[in-house]
């Protein structure tokens, strides 16, 4: 294995912990790499003013793979009372640096993986006929817009007359909203470009022919949303029918996917959607098999940059506890994904078998695995710490995956 440097973005809250002990995991299970510290996140608001520093980026610029904790995001107003007071009344305003990050180096793909790890608690499970208990398994992967939509960060309160003008050149603008008071008016624009679509869509499309899947759905709401969802639908309908005859293109709006997910999981295989309604319909099915401590993420540009994600949050509530309690798996499934895309397809494969043991035998579980509400009494009722999950993990690593002669590598996995 080539030796590289890796950008750690621990970022806010649980995300430093949790990077650590993947960080602790990666090496145990042999991955070679130095890791450089790439501040981000709310400290760096509040005494900087810009929880993005540009030596983060200029970081990221040349090492080209970084690994991301978690960010604490909170609304304009309290984000301006937590500045420094040197920094208050200037004018700043905070945005959230990972959308930053992705705004700056264009990681418009996102893909987020939901797949069932077996016994898991906190899997899904119905009734099926006559009441038997019946357990699907999820095996989706989302592929969401990353940069555009909106999170594009294209609004404004009460707006100027160029942008007033503009608005009422609409009729529907006039019809619905033209006797509201412009200062009564907040509005957040949806763009969509064909590049940025056609890219996304490509996407999902090849990495289901790839890796043998037979459908794509398309869920967004070109029904109501007539313009970018239905470029969104046009262009997937083209993409399908000239490159990927093979594959089915399913068309589902957003509402209706969110009933459809909990009927039959099973159904679907790639997923791909907007910024939006990618966050929302890959939350739904992470919540399939076990909640954000299972949610990962990547998100790349097609110039070599690649970040590598957790979807939770910050969880500050967790953040002060003397022993952390969180569960890692998320983060260190997003590392797995790093390791992929640097193909170290064998790196990944062997720590997913060992956290896949963890969770089956259920000797170890964290508190959301055990279904406790997080308090700092959780470890004195039997959840694992996340030191303790990460410790399990490397275990197996060292005595079945890393020096046991009888195990081979997938190379179909």
């Amino acid at each position: 294995m080539t030796r590289r440097t890796i950008v750690a973005m621990p970022g806010d809250g649980i995300g430093k912990v949790v990077l650590n002990e993947t960080i602790r995991i990666l090496n145990s299970a042999g991955f070679e790499a130095d890791y450089v510290e790439g501040d981000i996140g709310w400290e760096f608001w509040c005494k900087e003013g810009n929880p993005l520093p540009k030596r983060t980026v200029e970081l990221l610029k040349k090492h080209k793979i970084g690994l991301f904790g978690a960010i604490t995001s909170k609304p304009k107003d309290d984000a301006a009372n937590e500045l420094a007071p040197a920094l208050q009344n200037k004018g700043l305003v905070y945005s959230s640096p990972i959308v930053g990050l992705r705004q700056y180096f264009n990681l418009d793909i996102c893909i987020r993986p939901c797949k069932t790890y077996k016994g898991n608690p906190l899997n899904f499970i119905r009734r099926g006929k006559g009441g038997a208990i019946e357990e699907p398994i999820v095996d989706v992967v989302i592929f969401r817009q990353n940069t555009e939509g909106l999170y594009g960060g294209v609004e404004w309160s009460n707006p100027d007359n160029i942008v007033y003008a503009a608005l009422t050149s609409h009729p529907k603008f006039v019809k619905n909203f033209g006797s509201v008071p412009r200062e009564d008016l907040s509005i957040s624009t949806r763009i969509f470009t064909r590049t940025g679509t056609t890219r996304i869509l490509m996407a999902a499309f090849e990495y289901a022919k790839k890796n043998g899947y037979k459908s794509v759905t398309l869920c967004e709401k070109p029904n109501v949303i007539r313009e970018t969802s239905g470029m969104m639908f046009k262009l997937a309908q083209e993409i399908q029918k000239k490159k990927f005859p093979e594959i089915e293109l399913w068309n589902t709006n957003i509402d209706a996917q969110m009933m459809w997910l909990t009927k039959n999981p099973e159904n679907y295989g790639v997923i791909v959607a907007g910024n939006m309604f990618g966050d929302i319909v890959s939350d739904g099915f992470a919540g399939l098999i076990g909640g954000l401590g299972f949610a990962c993420s990547a998100q790349m540009s097609d110039e070599g940059i690649a970040v590598f994600e957790p979807t939770h949050g910050s969880a500050p509530k967790y953040a002060g506890y003397s022993v952390s309690i969180v569960n890692p798996i998320a983060m260190v499934e997003s590392a797995c994904m790093m390791l992929e895309y640097l193909e170290e397809k064998e790196t990944a494969a062997r720590i997913r078998k060992a956290v896949a043991e963890v969770i089956e035998e259920g000797k170890v579980q964290t508190y959301d695995m055990m279904k406790m509400t997080g308090s700092a009494d959780v470890l004195a009722n039997g959840a694992a710490s996340t030191q303790q999950m990460a410790d399990v993990i490397i275990e197996k690593l060292k005595t079945k995956y890393s020096n046991n002669p009888d195990y081979e590598y997938e190379k179909n996995s």
